[in-house]
């Protein structure tokens, strides 16, 4: 087989820079639909735990604080992939909803204190409603979904109004609790196994007149093996 090594100089060059470059902001060639109906907060799973006897205010709070939850785990856990920025996002966000986010958290210490038997009962409750609020968005096996889906909701916040971060809790909740399932890339479903590229050896002896010399350098081994 006859190979200019002109080519194979080129090829060696930009090989190296086409397989580091990943696409921006994006871990599948088609991402799965995670999108869902808005919700309440009263519907199984989405807000960690049941609240019972819990008013419509006080379960908004509680979608407002998972969210807030959710992107505070995407912060920490999707540092790996910096283009998604969910650590920037999450602190313009913590500025920006401050009032909301306040008014939630003493919703929420209302609800737990009103439901206990006494004011110490109901801090405790809520402590160990936190702690479960963070368990519930941990995930290994769906990381890069659930961080792709963090950024991308995370992003939405920094354009959300003043006010409107509960609203936005309750449209993409269920997208956020499904990223946290496994799901496959949707254009290639049963996976991708990129081959290294072989390229020949760029010794002079293996060459001659930009022909490769298969007598003194063996068959010349192009492309995937």
């Amino acid at each position: 087989m006859r190979v200019l090594r002109s080519l194979a100089v080129a090829v060696a060059m930009i090989a190296p820079a086409l397989m580091a470059q990943p696409a921006s902001a994006q871990f599948f060639f088609q991402s799965p639909d995670l999108r869902g109906a808005p919700v309440t907060g009263a519907e199984p799973g989405m807000i960690a735990q049941d609240l019972p006897g819990a008013t419509p205010a006080e379960l908004r709070a509680a979608l407002v604080w998972n969210l807030r939850a959710a992107l505070n785990v995407a912060a920490l856990q999707c540092q790996f992939a910096p283009y998604l920025l969910t650590v920037s996002n999450y602190n313009n966000l913590l500025d920006d909803h401050e009032t909301e986010l306040k008014t939630s958290y003493d919703t929420l210490t209302k609800y737990f204190v009103r439901t206990a038997k006494t004011k110490k009962a109901g801090q405790t409750a809520l402590d160990s409603y936190g702690t479960r609020v963070y368990s519930s968005f941990s995930t290994v096996g769906a990381q890069l979904t659930f961080c792709q889906t963090a950024a991308e909701i995370g992003h939405a916040a920094l354009f959300t109004p003043r006010g409107s971060f509960g609203t936005l809790a309750s449209e993409r909740m269920r997208e956020m609790r499904n990223s946290l399932k496994l799901s496959r890339d949707q254009q290639f479903p049963w996976g991708i196994n990129p081959r290294p590229i072989t390229l020949p050896s760029m010794e002079a002896r293996c060459w001659k007149k930009d022909t490769w010399q298969s007598r003194k350098c063996g068959p010349q081994r192009w492309g995937g093996v």
